[in-house]
């Protein structure tokens, strides 16, 4: 099997189900289009998109660098980079030939059609939006995971050590994060576990302070702090270790 290093840009743009597009300000048409002689990556975040860089670099391969760049976005993009929701991924091989993958995220096994209504058969609110009945069987990491073993070059604690770092050492807020995370201010509010993780002392985060999740040992359950930019830290929280994904991606036939 080749190394699919063709339609690295696109690529891991489809495994973060994100499309980027520059406009210069105050010009009505974009910029010129970026090229590359060997590879590209693209994501939502730039930190995200140097883990990719990174491993085109150390010669892993678009596959290599789409699923490093996915498990980097669970941490530095929580709007839409996750573990616990799901995904597509398109590949073109370097021999032309194509395949597409589907790790979607599917409903529990004890899911029924009538789950959201009430005894007349009216939606109740808020319950297939907000609670345990409101998640799915998570896809991602299993869908990753696939293409890493069928399509990838590299060893799985390569590609997820860059996330991990991130987690752990922290990342200092951009004005494109702090925004992001204002846009959720009141639903953080809403619910204790996650305003602890997302604000800061129960306010919206500015730009330079520093966001770190790290892993307790003697619990094996993420612990997320957030850490202004001298260190401090200013908020914490304890949850459950994430649903693992039982869901095997279904891989299209090329």
């Amino acid at each position: 099997m080749q190394n699919p290093r063709t339609g690295v840009r696109w690529m891991v743009a489809a495994i973060t189900s994100i499309s980027i597009t520059a406009f210069a300000p105050g010009h009505a048409a974009s910029v010129a289009p970026v090229t590359a002689e060997n590879g590209m990556v693209v994501s939502a975040q730039h930190l995200a998109t140097m883990v990719g860089v990174d491993v085109l670099k150390r010669g892993g391969n678009a596959v290599d660098a789409a699923v490093a760049v996915g498990y980097a976005l669970a941490v530095v993009y929580p709007a839409a980079g996750n573990l616990g929701g799901g995904g597509f991924m398109t590949i073109q091989l370097a021999d032309g030939r194509k395949t597409f993958l589907d790790f979607r995220e599917t409903a529990p096994k004890g899911a029924t059609a009538n789950m959201y209504l009430d005894k007349d058969g009216n939606v109740i609110k808020g319950l297939s939006t907000k609670g345990h009945l409101a998640v799915g069987v998570p896809g991602s990491v299993s869908g990753m995971e696939y293409a890493r073993e069928k399509y990838g070059t590299m060893k799985r604690a390569d590609l997820i050590a860059p996330a991990l770092q991130l987690a752990e050492d922290g990342f200092a807020l951009d004005q494109g994060d702090v925004d992001m995370l204002l846009t959720a201010t009141e639903d953080f509010q809403e619910d204790a576990a996650s305003a602890a993780i997302f604000l800061n002392n129960g306010k919206p985060f500015q730009v330079g302070e520093k966001l770190v999740q790290h892993e307790l040992a003697e619990t094996s359950s993420p612990r997320l702090c957030a850490k202004s930019a001298s260190g401090a830290p200013t908020a914490s929280t304890r949850a459950g270790s994430a649903a693992p994904s039982w869901h095997r991606a279904r891989p299209a036939k090329a």
